[in-house]
């Protein structure tokens, strides 16, 4: 279950079934869909409603900006939480995605007990793994076409990130 959480410049609060609108509406903007795919109401209502899976809308200004979505592994001997997020296209660039995914992961890991984190950029995306690697995410490896986005096959840069290596 969501809770709130105050980051440094972001607030992460729980997704209501209010915030699914705007969120679709942040998602279809081509520089997010060109990474997140095309995503409608229902893609967003059935990722943040999908077992073992947290949403936190993003708040800048306490307007929308933004999900991070984490999903779980409640196994004790694999206790882990595998991340996505996007940040709205007019506010890329302005360290709001680092300090959204470290705030959701001190929480994951201080709260949630979880002592490793992964993320699965699309390996072309550049940005989003020089901000993964400012929060201290690790390349391990590459999954050949493993996602299918506007029906493209894509390449994923899979990163982890142990809790001591929080940046």
């Amino acid at each position: 279950m969501a809770v709130e959480l105050q980051g440094g410049r972001v607030r992460l609060r729980p997704v209501s079934d209010s915030d699914i609108a705007a969120l679709a509406a942040l998602a279809a903007d081509p520089a997010v869909s060109h990474w997140w795919g095309d995503n409608d109401e229902g893609d967003i209502r059935m990722e943040v409603s999908a077992p073992r899976a947290t949403g936190w809308v993003v708040e800048v200004d306490s307007e929308p900006a933004g999900l991070v979505l984490a999903t779980e592994e409640p196994d004790p001997d694999y206790r882990s939480v595998e991340l996505d997020i996007f940040i709205a296209a007019s506010l890329q660039g302005r360290g709001l995605g680092a300090d959204a995914l470290r705030t959701a992961l001190r929480h994951l890991f201080d709260e949630r007990g979880h002592h490793r984190a992964l993320i699965g950029p699309a390996a072309g995306n550049s940005r989003a793994i020089r901000c993964y690697e400012r929060v201290g995410f690790r390349p391990v490896g590459v999954m050949r076409q493993a996602e299918r986005i506007s029906g493209e096959w894509r390449d994923v840069l899979v990163m982890d990130l142990l809790a001591g290596e929080l940046r």
